[in-house]
Protein backbone atom coordinates (compact mmCIF):
# COMPACT_ATOMS: atom_id res chain seq x y z
CA UNK A 1 0.00 0.00 0.00
CA UNK A 2 2.83 2.41 0.86
CA UNK A 3 4.42 1.72 -2.53
CA UNK A 4 1.15 2.45 -4.34
CA UNK A 5 0.88 5.77 -2.49
CA UNK A 6 4.46 6.64 -3.45
CA UNK A 7 3.81 5.86 -7.13
CA UNK A 8 0.63 7.97 -6.99
CA UNK A 9 2.61 10.88 -5.54
CA UNK A 10 5.16 10.68 -8.35
CA UNK A 11 2.44 10.48 -11.02
CA UNK A 12 0.73 13.54 -9.56
CA UNK A 13 4.04 15.38 -9.41
CA UNK A 14 4.65 14.69 -13.09
CA UNK A 15 1.05 15.59 -13.91
CA UNK A 16 1.28 19.02 -12.31
CA UNK A 17 4.30 20.04 -14.38
CA UNK A 18 3.09 22.25 -17.22
CA UNK A 19 4.88 23.76 -20.18
CA UNK A 20 6.25 27.09 -19.06
CA UNK A 21 9.16 29.44 -19.50
CA UNK A 22 11.31 30.79 -16.71
CA UNK A 23 14.20 33.20 -16.71
CA UNK A 24 17.52 32.16 -15.22
CA UNK A 25 20.22 34.76 -15.74
CA UNK A 26 18.21 35.94 -18.77
CA UNK A 27 18.39 32.45 -20.38
CA UNK A 28 15.00 30.77 -21.01
CA UNK A 29 14.46 27.39 -19.31
CA UNK A 30 11.67 25.27 -20.74
CA UNK A 31 9.81 22.63 -18.74
CA UNK A 32 7.62 20.04 -20.39
CA UNK A 33 5.88 16.70 -20.24
CA UNK A 34 6.51 13.54 -22.20
CA UNK A 35 4.81 10.18 -22.64
CA UNK A 36 6.54 7.14 -24.06
CA UNK A 37 5.89 3.53 -24.97
CA UNK A 38 7.71 0.70 -26.64
CA UNK A 39 9.20 -2.78 -26.41
CA UNK A 40 11.70 -4.45 -24.09
CA UNK A 41 14.04 -7.40 -24.01
CA UNK A 42 14.64 -8.68 -20.48
CA UNK A 43 17.13 -11.08 -18.91
CA UNK A 44 18.80 -11.77 -15.56
CA UNK A 45 22.57 -12.25 -15.59
CA UNK A 46 23.29 -15.18 -13.26
CA UNK A 47 25.50 -18.23 -12.81
CA UNK A 48 22.76 -20.11 -10.96
CA UNK A 49 20.31 -20.65 -13.80
CA UNK A 50 20.33 -21.05 -17.56
CA UNK A 51 18.15 -18.22 -18.83
CA UNK A 52 16.82 -17.00 -22.13
CA UNK A 53 15.83 -13.38 -22.68
CA UNK A 54 12.15 -12.61 -23.21
CA UNK A 55 10.22 -9.75 -24.76
CA UNK A 56 7.81 -7.33 -23.13
CA UNK A 57 6.38 -3.81 -23.19
CA UNK A 58 7.13 -0.55 -21.42
CA UNK A 59 5.33 2.78 -21.02
CA UNK A 60 5.44 5.84 -18.83
CA UNK A 61 5.67 9.58 -18.43
CA UNK A 62 8.40 12.10 -17.75
CA UNK A 63 8.96 15.70 -16.75
CA UNK A 64 11.76 17.38 -18.70
CA UNK A 65 13.86 20.49 -18.17
CA UNK A 66 15.49 21.95 -21.29
CA UNK A 67 18.62 23.96 -20.37
CA UNK A 68 19.83 25.84 -23.48
CA UNK A 69 22.83 27.34 -21.63
CA UNK A 70 24.11 23.94 -20.40
CA UNK A 71 25.68 20.95 -22.16
CA UNK A 72 22.91 18.75 -20.76
CA UNK A 73 19.17 18.64 -20.07
CA UNK A 74 17.47 16.90 -17.13
CA UNK A 75 14.39 14.75 -16.67
CA UNK A 76 12.70 12.57 -14.11
CA UNK A 77 10.30 9.84 -15.09
CA UNK A 78 8.19 6.92 -14.02
CA UNK A 79 7.79 3.91 -16.26
CA UNK A 80 5.93 0.61 -15.99
CA UNK A 81 6.78 -2.57 -17.84
CA UNK A 82 5.85 -6.22 -18.11
CA UNK A 83 8.66 -8.57 -19.10
CA UNK A 84 9.24 -12.27 -19.63
CA UNK A 85 12.19 -14.57 -19.01
CA UNK A 86 12.76 -18.29 -19.54
CA UNK A 87 14.67 -20.53 -17.11
CA UNK A 88 15.88 -24.00 -18.14
CA UNK A 89 14.30 -26.91 -16.27
CA UNK A 90 13.19 -30.50 -16.66
CA UNK A 91 9.74 -32.06 -16.08
CA UNK A 92 11.13 -34.67 -13.66
CA UNK A 93 14.48 -35.58 -12.13
CA UNK A 94 15.59 -38.15 -14.72
CA UNK A 95 14.28 -36.33 -17.80
CA UNK A 96 16.80 -36.08 -20.64
CA UNK A 97 15.08 -33.22 -22.48
CA UNK A 98 15.22 -29.69 -21.07
CA UNK A 99 12.38 -27.18 -21.26
CA UNK A 100 12.30 -23.47 -20.53
CA UNK A 101 9.85 -22.41 -17.86
CA UNK A 102 8.51 -18.95 -18.74
CA UNK A 103 7.99 -16.31 -16.06
CA UNK A 104 6.41 -12.84 -16.11
CA UNK A 105 7.82 -9.91 -14.17
CA UNK A 106 6.12 -6.54 -13.65
CA UNK A 107 8.34 -3.54 -12.84
CA UNK A 108 7.79 0.09 -11.84
CA UNK A 109 10.83 2.35 -12.19
CA UNK A 110 11.51 5.92 -11.10
CA UNK A 111 14.55 7.60 -12.62
CA UNK A 112 16.50 10.86 -12.74
CA UNK A 113 18.48 11.32 -15.93
CA UNK A 114 20.93 13.74 -17.46
CA UNK A 115 20.73 14.11 -21.25
CA UNK A 116 24.18 15.06 -22.50
CA UNK A 117 23.95 16.96 -25.79
CA UNK A 118 25.92 15.35 -28.62
CA UNK A 119 24.26 17.30 -31.43
CA UNK A 120 22.47 20.05 -29.49
CA UNK A 121 19.16 18.56 -28.31
CA UNK A 122 18.71 16.48 -31.47
CA UNK A 123 20.95 13.65 -30.25
CA UNK A 124 21.70 13.07 -26.57
CA UNK A 125 23.46 10.54 -24.38
CA UNK A 126 21.12 9.68 -21.50
CA UNK A 127 22.47 8.43 -18.17
CA UNK A 128 21.23 8.26 -14.60
CA UNK A 129 20.16 6.21 -11.57
CA UNK A 130 16.88 4.36 -11.21
CA UNK A 131 14.86 2.94 -8.32
CA UNK A 132 12.77 -0.12 -9.13
CA UNK A 133 9.94 -2.05 -7.54
CA UNK A 134 9.17 -5.38 -9.17
CA UNK A 135 6.73 -8.20 -8.65
CA UNK A 136 7.55 -11.83 -7.98
CA UNK A 137 8.52 -14.05 -10.87
CA UNK A 138 5.08 -15.27 -11.93
CA UNK A 139 4.79 -18.58 -13.78
CA UNK A 140 3.03 -18.17 -17.12
CA UNK A 141 1.94 -21.82 -17.01
CA UNK A 142 1.01 -23.15 -13.55
CA UNK A 143 1.30 -26.71 -14.87
CA UNK A 144 5.09 -26.20 -14.84
CA UNK A 145 5.34 -25.22 -11.16
CA UNK A 146 6.84 -28.59 -10.16
CA UNK A 147 9.45 -28.69 -12.93
CA UNK A 148 12.97 -29.08 -11.53
CA UNK A 149 15.36 -26.23 -12.25
CA UNK A 150 18.51 -27.25 -14.14
CA UNK A 151 21.73 -27.45 -12.07
CA UNK A 152 19.71 -28.51 -9.01
CA UNK A 153 18.41 -31.85 -7.74
CA UNK A 154 15.19 -30.75 -6.04
CA UNK A 155 14.69 -27.03 -6.65
CA UNK A 156 11.25 -26.51 -8.20
CA UNK A 157 10.17 -23.79 -10.63
CA UNK A 158 7.71 -22.40 -8.06
CA UNK A 159 10.45 -22.15 -5.39
CA UNK A 160 12.29 -19.27 -7.09
CA UNK A 161 9.32 -16.92 -7.52
CA UNK A 162 9.85 -14.91 -4.32
CA UNK A 163 12.68 -12.63 -5.46
CA UNK A 164 13.79 -9.26 -4.06
CA UNK A 165 11.15 -6.58 -4.66
CA UNK A 166 13.22 -3.37 -4.45
CA UNK A 167 16.29 -2.87 -6.63
CA UNK A 168 18.66 -0.10 -7.67
CA UNK A 169 19.47 0.19 -11.37
CA UNK A 170 21.56 2.32 -13.66
CA UNK A 171 20.38 3.39 -17.12
CA UNK A 172 22.31 4.55 -20.18
CA UNK A 173 21.08 5.17 -23.70
CA UNK A 174 20.65 7.44 -26.69
CA UNK A 175 17.78 9.71 -27.70
CA UNK A 176 17.29 11.20 -31.15
CA UNK A 177 14.53 13.37 -32.56
CA UNK A 178 13.16 16.74 -33.55
CA UNK A 179 10.28 18.84 -32.32
CA UNK A 180 7.91 16.75 -30.19
CA UNK A 181 9.04 13.27 -31.24
CA UNK A 182 12.04 11.28 -30.00
CA UNK A 183 13.27 7.72 -30.45
CA UNK A 184 15.02 6.27 -27.42
CA UNK A 185 17.23 3.22 -26.91
CA UNK A 186 18.07 2.45 -23.29
CA UNK A 187 20.01 -0.22 -21.41
CA UNK A 188 19.08 -0.79 -17.77
CA UNK A 189 21.41 -2.78 -15.50
CA UNK A 190 20.57 -3.87 -11.97
CA UNK A 191 23.27 -3.07 -9.41
CA UNK A 192 21.56 -5.00 -6.61
CA UNK A 193 21.11 -8.75 -6.32
CA UNK A 194 17.65 -9.55 -7.65
CA UNK A 195 17.88 -13.10 -6.25
CA UNK A 196 19.10 -11.96 -2.82
CA UNK A 197 15.84 -12.84 -1.09
CA UNK A 198 16.10 -16.47 -2.27
CA UNK A 199 19.13 -16.91 -0.01
CA UNK A 200 16.87 -16.32 3.02
CA UNK A 201 14.19 -18.84 2.04
CA UNK A 202 15.93 -22.08 3.10
CA UNK A 203 15.64 -23.59 -0.37
CA UNK A 204 16.99 -27.02 -1.27
CA UNK A 205 20.11 -26.23 -3.30
CA UNK A 206 21.51 -29.77 -3.45
CA UNK A 207 23.35 -30.47 -6.67
CA UNK A 208 24.60 -26.92 -7.03
CA UNK A 209 27.62 -27.15 -4.76
CA UNK A 210 26.02 -24.82 -2.24
CA UNK A 211 26.53 -21.62 -4.23
CA UNK A 212 24.43 -18.63 -3.20
CA UNK A 213 21.82 -17.14 -5.48
CA UNK A 214 22.92 -14.03 -7.35
CA UNK A 215 21.44 -12.28 -10.35
CA UNK A 216 21.51 -8.82 -11.92
CA UNK A 217 18.80 -7.43 -14.17
CA UNK A 218 19.61 -6.70 -17.81
CA UNK A 219 16.98 -4.85 -19.84
CA UNK A 220 16.92 -3.23 -23.26
CA UNK A 221 14.11 -0.76 -23.98
CA UNK A 222 13.24 0.79 -27.34
CA UNK A 223 10.62 3.52 -27.13
CA UNK A 224 8.98 6.42 -28.91
CA UNK A 225 8.47 9.54 -26.78
CA UNK A 226 6.09 12.40 -27.50
CA UNK A 227 6.73 15.67 -25.63
CA UNK A 228 4.37 18.58 -24.99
Amino acid sequence: MKFKQYILLVVLSVGFVTINFAQHRTVPIKNGLGIQGGLTQFDIITDNFETTAGNGWIGGGSATVDLPHKFYNMSYSIQLSENTIGIASRPFALATVDEYVDYKLFTAQISLQAHIKIIESYLTLDVGPMLQYNSELELKDDDQENFIINNYDNLLAKDISDISKFNVDGAIGLSAGVSHFRLKAQYIYGFTNMFGKLNKNNLDTSGSGGSKFKGNQSMLAFTLMITF
